[in-house]
């Protein structure tokens, strides 16, 4: 797609060396984490996101330029093409353009006023669309014939022939376009017998909104109900306004007969067809608009939680909690594998005793460190008798939802298939609490319970989101080469599912990698693959130490010319600050590796492999168990458990998550919660309504002491390293790198 360069390059205001250079490696199937990473010199060091955004473009640039060429082809094939349509054509800047050019040429099914044309009415639309005074009754009568029965029908059918006419008309439809962005309405009413059943859209029964200022949620929200028969929609401006543009253009003389019938016509051809198909079409950009914001919702929300904070290596005793079922206990060892299962029975009196002996048994025999405990159903009160116990370990309340998903799939029976999914639910409890990442994609990200709507938004785009989102997180982190599933190898750039299988089954042969390079050895790794991966994958312990960290096996031989040039050995270098200071990346610049690239490295070096993500720390809910608990003006802890753009979903421990509504989250206004707030924070929040019937909680966050406010790190003087960091990335830029990136920033 490297021909759209220029297009992507105007759109996106990005140096078209830049685009060039992105388009080139995606042709060459370079992944994004890899281009991004990887490939900074020859981007100019853009991110992932626009890395992204020049794939898209390209890709919308490339679909239009299709369509065009499509619509050229069928219009001349008709033989009907000229100058000035194809100078329409050649000037038309969207596909919603090209298609109301293309409109008059499209097949379509018989119409009204293609009947009319064949009973002969032509003539007489154009005599009418003369706006002449004439005798209408006269004129229309020479047209009556074995189809014409009457000049009423003479007369219906030329305005059909004029309506259709006027329909067709690309002046038209995007003047109306325009007046449907900027005042049109979107209105819902609810079905007078669908009152009851419809209960939950209350919100909407007599709603209307403009178009222009409809956020996402309440599109979304509108359009459900009407999908599912309970609502009654309609999308569109004041009938007159839109009637005064039609009749602007076509109302060429003052009121008589015929100019009468032409009236008729454009009423008819705004009502019967231009605002059916505009309100199609803007309740499709509405639906579409609404898809994207609640997939970014859900990706961002995903992300945070796929990079929560992890307890890391510890020995794990998880409990899938249950009253009548009993609880299901599973000990892990420091790599997550099952060591022993159980069943115990917590919550029955005459059982507890037996039960906390078991588990202070399971304890001493396993050397267990930690304690993961569901947050379902009877998670709370588990929490508090294992605390009963006194043994003095740390107890963390796991999330649990998609447990039972990945109880159920083919990757649980793959790992555990001679254990019943309660077993398996338990295990997935406590790995998660381990490493949420290379527990959770086992999962479908929409079974995670992080996102919004994810039923109703475009199926395929949210996977192909998710998907992203996943990926990205798998190669912000890396990857045990000697540890990681195949499912989250799979995620890795450049290796996939097949590639992941292979690379594990070759490391139960081999025992474990050594070091990055015997990835080559792997049935159907090639060297593309390799160059893809390897800087991705961890190899902990093995021959080379470079190999535990994030830089390139293509840049060792220039570490290594580093190393010798400071009179140290490559493991003596890496972690040695004062030595890494001394670095002149410049003097290592070379046409393969360039200085954003050698500045990545020294900084890799200075901390290798460091894991982006936070250390796990203990939370511990108010004494609140249930919903009949709560009261307004309660202050109490909880932790942020989902965010949309209407608001942020707390967890304060009663089974039923309050809503902090985004005008209660900040003293200052804003518009989209993850300004303030992040999956997993823990705040302090006021209750504000409890509604136990329909098991709502509406809490505060600005009306508690500790409000949070619009989170910044910069202080005065992070503000001046931030600026100096700034100068010197600049001074590093050629002149006309430098103006590019300035104008970026600060504009003209």
């Amino acid at each position: 797609m490297i021909e759209f360069a220029s297009g992507v390059s105007a759109r996106l205001n990005i140096r078209l060396q830049q685009v060039e250079a992105v388009l080139s490696l995606l042709a060459e199937s370079a992944t994004i984490p890899f281009i991004a990473r990887y490939r900074k010199d020859k981007t100019g060091g853009l991110d992932e996101v626009q890395i992204q955004q020049i794939q898209d473009e390209a890709k919308a640039i490339k679909e239009f330029s299709e369509r065009k060429i499509f619509i050229e082809k069928t219009i001349t094939e008709q033989g009907k093409m000229t100058e000035a349509l194809q100078i329409k054509i050649d000037n038309a800047k969207s596909i919603l353009e090209l298609e109301d050019i293309y409109l008059p040429y499209k097949t379509k099914r018989k119409t009204k006023a293609q009947t009319a044309k064949e009973n002969g009415l032509e003539p007489l639309s154009l005599l009418l669309l003369a706006q002449n005074e004439i005798d209408l009754k006269a004129e229309a009568e020479k047209f009556i014939n074995e189809y014409i029965k009457d000049t009423d029908a003479a007369l219906q059918g030329a305005r059909d022939i004029i309506a259709e006419m006027v329909n067709e008309d690309a002046d038209v439809r995007a003047k109306l376009r325009k007046l449907f962005e900027d005042t049109a309405t979107i209105q819902s009413k609810v079905l007078e017998d669908k009152k009851e059943e419809a209960a939950k859209y209350k919100d909407y029964f007599d709603f209307s909104e403009p178009i222009y200022k409809i956020p996402s949620h309440r599109i979304l929200a509108v359009l459900r109900g009407f999908l599912e028969g309970f609502l009654r929609i309609s999308i569109s401006p004041v009938e007159e306004e839109a009637l005064y543009f039609i009749e602007e253009k076509y109302i060429t003389a003052s009121l008589n007969s015929s100019v009468e019938q032409v009236k008729k016509a454009l009423k008819d051809a705004y009502r019967r067809l231009l605002q059916p198909s505009l309100e199609s079409e803007f309740r499709t950009a509405l639906k579409a608009k609404g898809d994207e914001e609640a997939i970014n919702v859900f990706a961002e929300n995903l992300r945070q939680l796929l990079l929560s904070a992890t307890l890391g290596s510890k020995r794990v005793l998880a409990i899938d909690p249950g009253y009548r079922t009993g609880c299901k206990v599973v000990c892990l060892d420091e790599k997550g594998d099952l060591l022993h299962n159980d069943l115990i029975y917590i919550h029955e009196g005459n059982k507890t005793y037996e039960a906390g002996y078991k588990l202070k048994d399971l304890v001493a025999k396993y050397a267990i460190e930690v304690f993961a405990i569901g947050d379902g159903t009877a998670g709370r009160e588990t929490e508090q008798l294992v605390k009963g116990l006194q043994l003095n370990l740390p107890v963390f309340l796991v999330n649990e939802d998609g447990a039972s998903i990945y109880s159920a799939s083919e990757i649980a029976r793959e790992e555990f298939g001679n254990y019943d999914v309660t077993v398996r639910g338990a295990v997935s409890i406590g790995r998660r609490l381990m490493d949420p990442l290379a527990e959770l994609v086992k999962i479908d990200p929409k079974s995670i319970g992080v996102g919004q709507y994810q039923h109703d938004v475009n199926q395929f785009r949210l996977k192909e989101k998710l998907d992203a989102t996943v990926i990205s997180c798998v190669n912000t982190v890396g990857v045990n080469l000697n540890t990681a599933s195949k499912h989250l190898l799979s995620y890795v750039s450049g290796i996939g599912s097949t590639l992941a299988e292979n690379i594990v089954k070759h490391r139960n042969q081999i025992g474990k990698f050594n070091d990055r390079s015997q990835l080559l050895k792997v049935p159907r790794l090639g060297g593309k693959a390799y160059e893809q991966c390897a800087g991705f994958l961890r190899v902990k312990g093995g021959n080379n130490p470079l190999d535990e960290s994030a830089v390139h096996p293509e840049a060792y031989q220039l570490i290594e010319q580093i190393a010798a040039d400071l009179k140290v050995d490559v493991k003596s270098l890496i972690g040695n600050e004062t030595l890494l200071k001394t670095v002149d990346a410049k003097k290592y610049v070379k046409e393969e590796i360039g200085l954003l690239t050698i500045q990545d490295i020294v900084k890799e070096l200075n901390k290798p492999g460091l894991d982006p993500r936070s250390e796990l720390e203990q939370f511990e809910y108010a004494a609140i168990y249930k919903i009949e608990d709560v009261h307004i003006g309660m202050v109490v802890p909880g932790v942020v458990t989902n965010i949309t753009r209407f608001g942020a979903f707390v967890d304060i421990g009663v089974k039923q998550d309050g809503l902090v509504h985004v005008s209660e989250i900040a003293h200052q206004y804003i518009t989209d919660p993850n300004e303030v707030l992040k999956l997993n924070d823990k705040v302090m929040v006021k209750v504000l309504e409890v509604d136990i019937a329909r098991k709502r909680i509406a809490l505060s966050i600005k009306q508690t002491q500790e409000a949070p406010q619009k989170k910044s790190s910069y202080t005065p003087n992070k503000l001046q390293e931030n600026f100096k960091k700034k100068t010197d990335d600049y001074n590093n830029l050629n002149v006309n790198d430098a103006l590019a990136a300035l104008k970026k920033k600060f504009g003209k």
